[in-house]
């Protein structure tokens, strides 16, 4: 077995962080080719689907960050090469998620209806977001096992196979888009609830490959997972402690981008829609970054497992400036060729002429991001996610405050609105920044 120890030169980072970004890809992939083929069928079915888009990534992102914290766990563990501790956390790791899925999907089937009652005033867009919902989320128990699959490659050095995992799920999302969306090859026309079922059955099979590389590698064995037979309690209260700040941290910020859509939805439906091009944006070109912060978590807490104390902040200035470097062409590209990006949605010139103020304010955000989210996921390898909590909200209080105050009082154009994300991530940044300057975290781990 080769060593699980990381090094922090640049063509170390990127060998970790370019399969990471082919996993990070997939989800954003599945939506924005679903509103892609949705733009198709009118504004009314792309505004919605921002709406039901940011109400799954709700509960996406409760997986996301329960493996983000067990992530760091499982690299602390292989920078210190213990792979006892390793199966011995995975095994517990599988069987929490189980439950939180299945939680997930009944909470959604209970409330999903009433929130949406009490915040969309459009009938057609109340009852095509509640038909959506309560489709897409049964793919959420293929999600989560498709992210904790991802993240036991990612912890024992085997991002490689991530890759393929990615491109077979994006295949058959464009495939299955296409056929339930449309009628294809037999199916019948399901329009905007193809999508959700295309989304479903794309989860499944990008678990089936994951979980089938996990099994022709026999991690599994390798780590004795399955030895681990009873529930763990001490490794339970290890995963929720590290994962839960993390979780709630990223339900603020998620929950707060969906009080954003629904107050946006007051604007009209061609503002909804344009703000769900954005966030299609956000999502496509942030996939570098996202990737470079999931290897800012995953390698900060691999050097802290080695007691390379000292070598951290320097590895997360190298990741930032990564980061920074791809921020920045895409963010000139969004601004010379805006245009294109909206004759993907089949927008007519009205739409695109009140879009590309949006998307300069957008492309501009990117670049503060890159910064923000490298910073803000170190201190999640540091351990410390509690701090984490406490930075997101401090930030998400200023951009509800902010976002609620542009829409509802002062009634501003939503360029203003999207203006939020320059408060956003810049406060996450300095916040972020100023802990590794000022707090004293290496005390923690030093004997």
């Amino acid at each position: 077995m080769t060593s699980l120890k990381l090094n922090t030169s640049f063509s170390d980072i990127l060998r970790f962080a370019i399969p990471i970004s082919f996993s990070i890809l997939i989800p954003q992939v599945n939506y924005i080719i679903n509103n892609i083929f949705l733009s198709r069928l009118g504004e009314l079915e792309l505004g919605t689907a921002g709406i039901t888009g940011v109400y799954y990534l709700i509960f996406a992102v409760i997986g996301f960050g329960f493996n983000s914290g067990l992530q760091s766990l499982l690299s602390r563990s292989a920078g210190a090469e213990n792979k006892m501790e390793i199966g011995r956390l995975m095994a517990q790791a599988m069987r929490m998620i189980f439950f939180i899925a299945v939680f997930g999907i009944a909470l959604t089937l209970v409330i999903a209806p009433m929130v949406f009652k009490s915040q969309i005033s459009s009938p057609e867009v109340l009852d095509s977001a509640i038909g959506f919902i309560q489709i897409r989320i049964f793919g959420l128990p293929f999600l989560y096992a498709y992210q904790i699959g991802n993240s036991f490659l990612i912890s024992t050095n085997n991002t490689r196979f991530l890759i393929i995992g990615s491109i077979f799920e994006a295949a058959a999302n464009v495939f299955l888009d296409y056929a339930f969306i449309f009628g294809h090859f037999g199916f019948p026309v399901m329009g905007f609830e193809g999508a959700a079922w295309a989304s479903v059955c794309a989860e499944a099979i990008g678990m089936v490959v994951v979980h089938g590389f996990l099994w022709i590698k026999r991690l599994p064995h390798q780590y004795d997972v399955y030895e681990y037979k009873r529930w763990d309690w001490k490794a339970a209260y290890k995963i929720a402690d590290r994962s839960a700040p993390l979780i709630f941290q990223l339900l603020i910020s998620i929950i707060s981008w969906l009080l954003f859509y629904l107050w946006i939805e007051h604007l009209g439906q061609r503002s909804l829609a344009i703000s769900n091009t954005m966030r299609n944006v956000f999502g496509l070109f942030g996939i570098a970054i996202w990737a470079l912060a999931s290897t800012s978590n995953n390698m900060v807490s691999n050097l802290i497992g080695q007691g390379r104390l000292d070598d951290v902040i320097p590895l997360i200035k190298k990741i930032g400036t990564l980061s920074f470097l791809i921020s920045l062409p895409c963010c000139l590209v969004l601004n010379l060729f805006p245009d294109f990006l909206f004759q993907i949605y089949a927008s007519d010139e009205g739409f695109t002429a009140a879009a590309i103020p949006v998307i300069r304010v957008v492309s501009l955000a990117i670049l503060i991001m890159s910064q923000g989210a490298i910073w803000l996921n170190a201190i999640s390898g540091t351990g410390l996610t509690r701090i984490n909590l406490g930075i997101e909200i401090l930030t998400v209080l200023v951009y509800i405050i902010y976002v609620y105050n542009v829409v509802n009082f002062e009634h501003s154009p939503l360029v203003w609105a999207w203006g939020s994300e320059f408060l956003y991530w810049g406060i996450m940044f300095g916040c972020s920044y100023l802990f590794f300057a000022y707090y004293p975290w290496k005390l923690r781990y030093k004997k």
